[in-house]
């Protein structure tokens, strides 16, 4: 599990651990050289203190306490060796005046030696006598801090988990929550470092009401719109098992699929709207507006063709391409299409043109049909909203899709009048998805 309590754990006990280790190693290197100067020291004095002895010629002398590590020889100007305290086999021989570091099959020795009054006094310490004797001393001073370890390690752990209880509040807090529960999070006492993240977590819980709003209001409204196209079909059912002659029933089959073809136009809207989720208009790939249109405009010839209308190009820009989801588009056109040529009467025109206006993008559908008047375009973006007197077939969503659309690619959709007296709508892309 990847646990932010737990690396943090891990991550400061190895600090801790490395930095004892690396307090260790300084700690015994300080000794080191603390005590390498203190027998340098004795070495020096217990040198002078041969310096002013009388001395005949060397005999056979008492071993020393064992216990005395120190190498003590005594020669005259001859070379004669004239005094000596040592208990080992190979002793280092003589070396230049002053300190030096010399070996000798027993190992390494510290060596100091003087010149006075015709004599030369040598004192010698074996240096792994000194290497024991500073890594006991080190220890003795580290001994503290290492029984201290493991008390370190339970404060580190309760200094972490009382960090991370903010965090683990929230979670309590949120975990608590029903799932209608989209009420933002408090942040009454939330650290600086959590903050972002309650401060995201509420812009999320926020965007989710309004979505379950929308799917809500969706629901209902699509229940409403469903009602009365069912409720005309079971009717038309009715009048076509009353019907008592070949006419009636014709007229009846007439109406009927009328009525079924307008359910199903409703419902292919409605699913269209439910299919519009965020990943639309994610700008994933250059979609020239062009061939778009052309291909819109193939698919609905043939209505255009039943209702001797003009469907075609007018001005438009071949290369002209904007970032977005080509299905999205494509929904999007279809539907001003789709409009234009229902509305438009028997006759009628309309262009699909693809335009640039500096750095922006217009794709602009016109057409010479009954327009919508000014005080009314702010409604017809509207989920099922229809005006007033309207005679033409429709669900009152096309234009609510295309406005979704729109929005989730940054572009904004505007009506106006067409040259032809009908509905002129224009499709502004921002400039970055040019």
């Amino acid at each position: 599990m990847n646990s932010i309590r737990r690396h943090l754990l891990l991550a400061l006990l190895c600090a801790v651990l490395l930095g004892s280790l690396a307090g260790a190693w300084a700690t015994w290197r300080g000794v080191r050289e603390e005590l390498d100067e203190i027998f340098d020291y004795n070495l020096r004095q217990l040198a002078l203190s041969m310096r002013d002895m009388a001395y005949g010629v060397a005999t056979a002398l008492p071993l020393p306490d064992p216990e005395f590590d120190f190498v003590i020889q005594v020669w005259n100007a001859a070379g004669a060796r004239l005094y000596y305290a040592h208990r080992h086999a190979d002793p280092p021989g003589p070396a230049g005046p002053g300190f030096s570091t010399t070996n000798t099959s027993e190992g390494r020795w510290r060596v100091f030696a003087i010149v006075a009054d015709g004599l030369f006094v040598q004192v010698a310490h074996p240096l792994a006598v000194r290497e024991r004797l500073a890594a006991e001393a080190a220890l003795r001073t580290l001994l503290p801090y290492l029984l201290l370890l493991p008390l370190l390690a339970i404060v580190v752990g309760w200094l972490v988990g009382r960090g991370l209880a903010p965090l683990r509040r929230v979670t309590r807090a949120v975990a608590a929550r029903r799932a209608d529960s989209l009420e933002p999070v408090a942040l009454t006492d939330v650290p600086d470092e959590i903050q972002p993240l309650v401060e995201a977590l509420n812009g999320l819980l926020a965007r989710l009401a309004t979505a379950l709003q929308a799917q809500r209001d969706f629901t209902a409204d699509a229940a409403h719109e469903l009602r009365s196209p069912l409720t005309a079909l079971s009717l038309q059912v009715q009048l076509l098992e009353r019907a008592h002659d070949a006419a009636g029933r014709t007229a009846a089959l007439a109406e009927l699929r009328g009525g079924i073809a307008r359910a199903v136009h409703l419902v292919d809207q409605l699913l269209k709207l439910a299919r519009l989720g965020p990943e639309v208009g994610s700008a994933t790939e250059p979609v020239r507006l062009a061939e778009l249109a052309a291909r819109v405009l193939a698919e609905h010839a043939p209505l255009a063709t039943a209702k001797a209308i003009d469907l075609g190009l007018g001005e438009v820009d071949p290369a002209l391409s904007v970032r977005g989801d080509p299905a999205g588009l494509r929904l999007l056109l279809s539907n001003l299409v789709g409009n234009a040529v229902r509305y438009t009467p028997d006759g009628g025109r309309v262009d699909v043109s693809v335009l640039a206006e500096g750095p922006r993008a217009l794709l602009v559908v016109s057409d010479t049909g009954p327009g919508i008047p000014a005080d009314e375009r702010g409604r017809v973006f509207d989920r099922f909203y229809r005006r007033p007197g309207e005679t033409a077939e429709g669900s009152g969503l096309g234009l609510a899709i295309v406005r979704a659309v729109a929005d989730r690619h940054g572009a904004d959709v505007r009506l106006g009048d067409a040259d032809g007296g009908g509905l002129r709508v224009e499709v502004r892309f921002p400039p970055a998805a040019a």
